[in-house]
């Protein structure tokens, strides 16, 4: 895209710092500095997350990064049994912290806020722009569905009651009559609905359509055109503009333990890929599970493992399994679902790991976690058809050697990897230059370019 003459325009961006949101917001961010040279951006973010983010050292052009206060205590230490807890603080110490932040950096640089840019979990922008008469521009990072089921919570609470029969469909909802009150994200509609993210989630449903503009991490052409009717007619402003993949390529990944080289001695379509994301470890009793399945199948597989694999996978499973699998500690993900040997992603289902298996053309086997990846699982098998989620959502032996053989040996595999192959298709498609991406985006740069 050509570039876009601005007068003098600073964008302050907020993030969420947490899992896998602060990434695909600098990556929008980048993007944007693309295509408007004489645009600056102040990235407000925790010190811990910038320091993930900008591990270089270095500084994007144009966007200079800030610390803000992440609200934890003075020699917090992390409690596994409360994972959400640093969220808890963090949130406790918005929007003080951010507005702290952003007028330190107004004070330095003379020069006031023309847009605010933020994680679309950071619902009190809204609040902010408002105050300062800017436009407001959410990043939603996930699915449109999932952003409609928080838009409408109240609804769904209305309709399926709270804490009711798992197996309810949502027939009542367009598009979704395959989804079953099970498979929303907790908080929603089941849980304890007045902690801190689900409250959250639900002042985000009601806030957003105060927003300038809504875009999100995801292209139109994916989902079913009755959830996309749906989602306009909640948020006109909606504009998918991604996969952020192919829009803005990350820097390529160092493949330092030999991942690719690896898959060129293996048989096309026979490899499971196997990740969990930077933030989640199979519990043990599935560990072993799937491990135990990987070596009576005799599936060639590459596993990107946290943690110590010598002592938490089974007893001399690395030394049986090495003459067709391979664990390391960090994979060139994307580079190797696009690799020809890898025939199935066994994944938790975060939207990024989707998105990217879409993109390498992989079915994908789903076991998730918590957030949308339960939503995400259904999607992907009940509507789309590219993949199948885990008998129960927890790995047996016998329930993984059963996903493994339907993807990597039978028709049905084989008529997965023929709707992915659409989807990857209409991906690319709607980054080209007539894309519907493309012409997105180009509508949230009129929003920050305008007077």
């Amino acid at each position: 895209m050509p570039e876009t003459k601005t007068s003098r325009k600073h964008i302050a961006v907020l993030a969420f710092p947490f899992g896998t949101h602060a990434a695909p917001l600098l990556s929008f961010v980048r993007r944007i500095s693309e295509a408007a040279s004489d645009v600056k951006f102040s990235f407000f973010n925790t010190a811990q997350s910038n320091a993930l983010l900008f591990s270089n050292g270095g500084e994007f052009e144009r966007v200079k990064f800030h610390d803000v206060e992440s609200g934890l205590p003075d020699g917090y230490v992390f409690n596994k049994s409360h994972p959400n807890e640093p969220v808890e603080y963090f949130l406790k110490a918005t929007p003080g912290n951010f507005e702290r932040a952003m007028e330190i950096v107004v004070a330095e640089t003379g020069v006031e806020f023309s847009c605010l840019i933020s994680d679309a979990f950071i619902w009190f922008a809204a609040e902010m722009a408002e105050k300062r008469r800017v436009p407001w521009i959410p990043l939603w990072t996930s699915a449109s569905r999932s952003l409609l089921v928080h838009l409408d919570t109240d609804n769904l609470r209305e309709r399926l009651g709270i804490n009711g029969p798992g197996e309810q469909t949502l027939v009542f909802f367009p598009g979704f009559s395959s989804i079953r009150a099970m498979d929303l994200p907790e908080g929603t509609i089941s849980g304890p609905l007045d902690e801190g993210v689900p409250v959250l989630l639900h002042k985000v449903g009601q806030i957003l359509p105060k927003a300038a503009a809504v875009a999100s991490n995801s292209f139109e052409e994916i989902d079913l055109p009755d959830v996309n009717t749906l989602m306009k007619s909640r948020l006109p402003n909606f504009l998918n503009i991604g996969p952020f993949t192919l829009t803005s390529p990350p820097p390529p990944d160092s493949d330092k333990y030999g991942c690719l080289e690896w898959l060129e001695k293996r048989e096309k379509l026979s490899v499971a890929y196997i990740s969990f994301g930077s933030m989640i470890q199979l519990p043990p009793p599935e560990l072993t599970a799937l491990a135990e399945a990987l070596e009576a199948s005799k599936t060639p597989f590459l596993w990107s493992f946290r943690g110590n694999p010598k002592e938490q996978l089974p007893p001399g499973f690395l030394q049986r399994t090495s003459a067709y699998g391979k664990v390391v500690p960090w994979a060139p993900q994307l580079k190797i679902l696009e690799h020809s040997s890898v025939g199935v992603f066994v994944t938790h289902g975060g939207w990024n790991s989707i998105l990217e298996s879409i993109i390498g053309g992989v079915p994908m086997i789903c076991r998730p976690f918590f957030g949308d990846q339960k939503l995400n699982e259904r999607t992907l098998e009940t509507v789309w058809g590219i993949g199948l989620g885990v008998e129960g959502r927890k790995f047996t032996k016998d329930g993984a050697i059963k996903a493994l053989e339907v993807i990597l040996c039978s028709e049905q595999g084989k008529i997965m990897r023929e709707k992915i192959a659409v989807l990857k298709q209409l991906a690319f498609q709607a980054v080209e230059s007539e894309g519907s991406s493309t012409a997105n985006f180009k509508t949230v740069m009129e929003v920050i370019t305008k007077t």
